[in-house]
């Protein structure tokens, strides 16, 4: 039977702060940096000092498989970065490092006050406040400036002077630096309220000894402990679901910490630093618009870029073991999962990491090349993976005419068999054996012999976050569609340079004025790229009007005879004479058609033409996100 891999135990909280100050309790190095602001301080003051829990802490023993590199707390002295730590704080890194600066520190605090401005402060308990049960435990609790005097009137005047004991103790304000340790101090304010006339002081003084401070003393706080045996999925696990600081822990931060044990900093290689630009930079710049924030792999992360070099490692690790002969035996998945990604040695990440960068920088390319410019457009985000991975695994081969014809009808068959919205985990791993394989004669992948396309799915592609819906939009423009008004194709510079986007051809408003449904007439079928300009021209007119008024010409824009302008129409699947009489009913029935052939040429198989069991809706969400639409896949 499986033991249980960690404990539940309470620990008195000077201990845990000892062990802090000593380097026997530290931090895994990829834990942010101390933030808490100077509010939040105070409120974990006053609930220690009212014996109010603040929440457990998870720590983690050292010397297993989970191997990370240590940092002291935040103010630690030096020898505690030389000590060997016991255990790691997982979680609970904010309350123990704020505790341990405002108690056994016992130095100024460097902080921030709610509006994010930089502060030093000394923090006080003021005692009549504390023992007062009608005012609020918080607001006994005082940050006063580094030099202990707080001041009003822009400075001009003291308020209250706490730079020398002496003031303390006439003012009853106890330090929080010495809450563990009061003897000293209350023998100097026994001293200072000496003489029976001051008896009602010291008394108010051993009053709050017994209330607030002895509350520090005997303050327990509970700790989940993982042992050593605690694998990595578990680990990655308790940051997603119990870590709170709000942000949970992914696998790349786990795989950077495992690696700072090992000397490399993975964080670095990422983003970089004021030597050396990071890879997220070049990802970010590459193929990107003069007037664009960011190029097409600019949504690519950091554990995209880990999954993909994952897909090599575990390859090579089942070729291994096939060259070992252990066919027929179960041999090693090949896989880019987040336990994949924890397997990740050193080795292997360096082994692989500029051939898969290059793969990335390369799909970008091939994207442009199918018209897909913008992140917004790109249909799924997730399959920039395989694609990448597979163009790193094949080199320059796949420039050359035929692989790169496999490639694209490859890629078309994910977007139209919608086959990338939801655990593609398994389809990245599948593509990637299986497309080089078949670039080398082999048969076809998954990808390409299950997917179906139905033609009633024209219909339903409604929303613009539709991976189908935003294919169709650049096969448009790969197979040449000109601007209505000026006749140019959209290349990379048009398409920028113009503000060109899908926009309806029969117009929304007379589509309305006519009565029609906007689950009909918002459909793919109804829509095509155009520049913002000739959009604007159309206006909300039928289309028998914007053609004459295109054919005509205005002061800003020239004529355009019939014939061009047929040719532009027709370059878009649109029959002019159809748009002329404003046939509505005859022109959906025949784009339907033309777009068909267009997904049939570029899927490279017929679409199915049977009848669907339902009508299926567009649901908006992330473009990665299954919809619920009527469509037919793997």
């Amino acid at each position: 039977m499986a033991g249980s891999t960690f404990q539940t135990n309470p620990y008195d909280l000077y201990k845990l702060l000892d062990d802090c100050h000593r380097g026997i309790l530290q931090l895994p190095d990829f834990q942010r940096s101390w933030v808490w602001d100077e509010d939040r301080i105070k409120s974990l003051i006053a609930s220690i000092s009212r014996s109010f829990p603040v929440g457990a802490l998870m720590t983690l023993e050292t010397g297993g498989e989970v191997n990370f590199r240590p940092r002291p707390v935040e103010g630690a002295p030096a020898d505690a970065k030389q000590a060997a730590p016991h255990s790691l704080l997982l979680d609970g890194q904010q309350r123990m490092t704020s505790l341990y600066q405002v108690t056994l520190r016992s130095k100024v605090v460097e902080t921030v006050t709610p509006k994010n401005k930089k502060v030093r402060r000394w923090f006080y308990i003021d005692i009549r406040k504390a023992l007062d049960a009608t005012v609020d435990r918080e607001e006994a609790i005082v940050g006063v400036p580094e030099d202990r005097v707080i001041r009003t009137d822009f400075g001009r005047e003291v308020v209250l002077d706490l730079s020398a004991p002496e003031g303390e103790y006439a003012a009853l304000m106890y330090p929080v630096t010495q809450v563990f340790d009061w003897d000293r101090w209350q023998d100097g304010f026994d001293r200072h309220w000496r003489g029976d006339e001051h008896e009602v002081v010291r008394e108010t003084f051993r009053a709050f000894k017994r209330q607030v401070l002895e509350s520090f003393k005997y303050y327990r706080v509970p700790v989940i402990s993982l042992d050593r045996r605690t694998p990595k999925e578990a680990v990655c696990v308790v940051f997603e679901k119990v870590n709170t600081g709000g942000k949970p822990l992914d696998a790349f931060e786990l795989v950077t910490a495992m690696y700072a044990a090992d000397g490399h900093e993975l964080r670095k290689d990422w983003y970089g630093d004021d030597q050396q630009q990071g890879r997220r930079r070049r990802f970010v710049g590459t193929l990107r618009p003069a007037d664009s924030a960011a190029g097409i792999l600019a949504n690519v992360s950091n554990t995209d870029f880990l999954q993909a070099i994952s897909l090599f490692y575990t390859r090579e690790r089942r070729r291994d073991a096939e060259r070992a002969g252990k066919a027929g035996k179960e041999l090693p998945a090949v896989i880019g999962n987040r336990q994949a990604l924890l397997n990740l040695p050193l080795a292997g990440y360096k082994h692989y990491e500029r051939q898969v960068e290059h793969g990335f920088m390369q799909a970008a390319k091939f994207l442009h090349m199918l018209h897909i410019y913008r992140i917004f457009d790109l249909p799924y985000q997730s399959q920039i993976v395989p694609l990448a991975a597979i163009i790193a695994d094949i080199g320059e081969a796949w420039e050359h005419e035929a692989n790169r014809a496999k490639l694209v009808r490859w890629y078309w068959n994910g977007v139209f068999g919608e086959l990338y919205g939801s655990a593609v985990e398994s389809r990245i791993a599948r593509d990637f054996m299986e497309v080089p394989r078949w670039l080398e004669g082999g048969p076809e992948p998954s990808t390409v012999s299950e997917t179906i396309f139905r033609a009633d799915r024209l219909k339903t592609m409604r929303m613009r976050l539709s991976a189908a819906y935003k294919g169709i939009n650049a096969l448009l423009m790969k197979e040449g569609a000109q601007d209505f008004r000026s006749g140019q194709q959209f290349d990379h510079t048009v398409f920028f340079g113009e503000n060109v986007d899908i926009h309806h051809i029969f117009p929304q408003d007379w589509c309305k004025k006519q009565g029609l449904k906007p689950a009909i007439y918002d459909s793919i079928i109804n829509k095509t790229p155009l520049s913002f300009r000739t959009n604007r021209m159309i206006g909300g007119v039928a289309p028998s009007e914007y053609v004459a008024r295109l054919e005509q010409g205005d002061r800003h824009t020239p004529a355009i005879e019939r014939q061009r302008l047929d040719a532009y129409l027709r370059s878009h699947l649109i029959e002019p004479e159809l748009l002329r009489r404003d046939e509505f009913d005859a022109f959906m029935a025949d784009r339907q058609k033309r777009l068909l052939s267009l997904v049939e040429q570029a899927t490279g198989k017929a679409a199915y033409t049977g009848g669907m069991p339902e009508e299926g809706v567009d649901v908006g969400g992330d473009a990665d996100t299954v919809e619920a639409e009527m469509v037919m896949g793997a």
